[in-house]
């Protein structure tokens, strides 16, 4: 896979390496937002139906991405409002857990921690062992040793989005179906740019937000919620979710239940005329692309900075336990983050500081010319 650079807006002389933080948009994408911006300045173009099937495509791109039908994917505005959406749904039973990994994104561990709360659950926290030099080796196992028949549920993320530590999901995911556990995944660090298989990983949910790998816009997310849920109760009661809810002159004519599969989840107004469009977009091309040529993209990019970091003693995790779109290089002792990343700002370097990290993130707008400045200037 070529470089595809051209296709972004992203200015010359700017070495972002920072996906993981926000994409840039293509430009194909933005122009589908400034379309629908522009349709709404007559709202006489906007039919009762498109109301409808704007989401249509988008549903049908994502579960082609993650291996689900259509019909489990519902459309959200951020990764909390999934999350709340599916572990609120969760049943408990006497003397059960949830499990989580440490430093997980807030989102997650509040959303775990509220459901524990209401039912007197305790909530179990696997740490990553920081004197050992195969530290992700040694996490992926105490996950697994850690899921037992009293696990209700393990929320984590498939790639950690502060130290690029890869989960093996696989392993995991068929550890839960063996105890009973739920396992719900949040996908936004690798969703778009390293392979996902909710069926071959035994996902429950999972759960991404859209404007980081998808490349989609801001207050966009998109969620793969098991058939098990299907009778779950929503976060809210959207008219859209409804029976019969195409026909607008019978809204008033009330229905008991939902539509079928994971639409009861839908966001209020899910199909945005604006957002809708550009992640719609933003989906074609990554399939058009392929996730495996990303991800395979990043491997050959990123190998300058992997020798780069070697050569200077630190420890770089197997290949079997790190991605190659997203990585994290530890902080020698007394070294100023926030300063450090000022000085490759100055340089016109983005990365980001994610705890004792400098967290670096490439996708195919990236070339070597932004992993040669970022070496030099670090």
């Amino acid at each position: 896979m070529n470089c595809q650079k051209h296709l972004f807006r992203i200015p010359e002389g700017i070495h972002y390496l920072n996906c993981a933080y926000m994409s840039p948009l293509l430009r194909s994408v933005e122009e589908k937002g400034i379309e629908g911006i522009q349709r709404k300045r007559n709202p006489l173009s906007i039919k009762p139906a498109d109301f409808f099937t704007g989401v249509v495509e988008v549903r049908e791109r994502f579960g082609q991405m993650v291996n689900c039908i259509p019909a489990q994917v519902a459309v959200m505005p951020s990764v909390s409002y999934g999350m709340n959406s599916v572990i609120s749904n969760i049943h408990y039973r006497k003397g059960q857990h949830a499990l989580t990994i440490s430093e997980e994104f807030p989102s997650c561990y509040y959303t775990a921690q509220r459901w524990c709360n209401e039912h007197g659950a305790g909530l179990r926290v696997v740490a990553r062992n920081e004197d050992l030099p195969e530290k992700a080796r040694d996490w992926n196992e105490r996950i697994l040793e850690a899921i037992g028949q009293e696990t209700a549920f393990v929320v984590m993320a498939s790639v950690h989005w502060m130290n690029g530590t890869k989960f093996d999901l696989e392993q995991i995911g068929n550890r839960c179906r063996e105890v009973g556990a739920r396992l719900i995944v949040d996908g936004s660090q690798s969703v778009g740019a390293l392979p996902m298989d909710v069926k071959k990983f035994n996902i429950d949910a999972l759960i991404c937000a859209a404007y980081k790998w998808l490349m989609g816009p801001y207050s966009t997310a998109l969620s793969f919620i098991h058939e098990d849920f299907n009778d779950g109760v929503p976060l809210e009661e959207s008219w859209m979710t409804r029976p019969g809810s195409e026909r607008f002159d019978r809204l008033t004519n009330y229905v008991e239940g939902y539509k079928s599969g994971a639409v009861r989840y839908d966001v209020g107004q899910s199909s945005n005329f604006i957002l809708v469009p550009m992640l719609g977009e933003a989906l074609r091309q990554l399939l058009e692309w392929g996730v495996r040529e990303i991800q395979e993209y990043s491997r050959v990019l990123s190998e300058p900075l992997i020798r780069f970091f070697r050569e200077r003693g630190s420890r770089v995790e197997d290949e079997a336990y790190r991605a190659h779109h997203l990585m994290a290089l530890p902080l020698p002792p007394g070294t100023e983050g926030e300063q450090l990343v000022r000085e490759l700002q100055s340089r016109n370097v983005f990365v980001s500081l994610r705890g004792s990290n400098i967290r670096i993130s490439v996708n195919v707008f990236n070339t070597q010319e932004d992993i040669h400045e970022l070496i030099d200037s670090l």
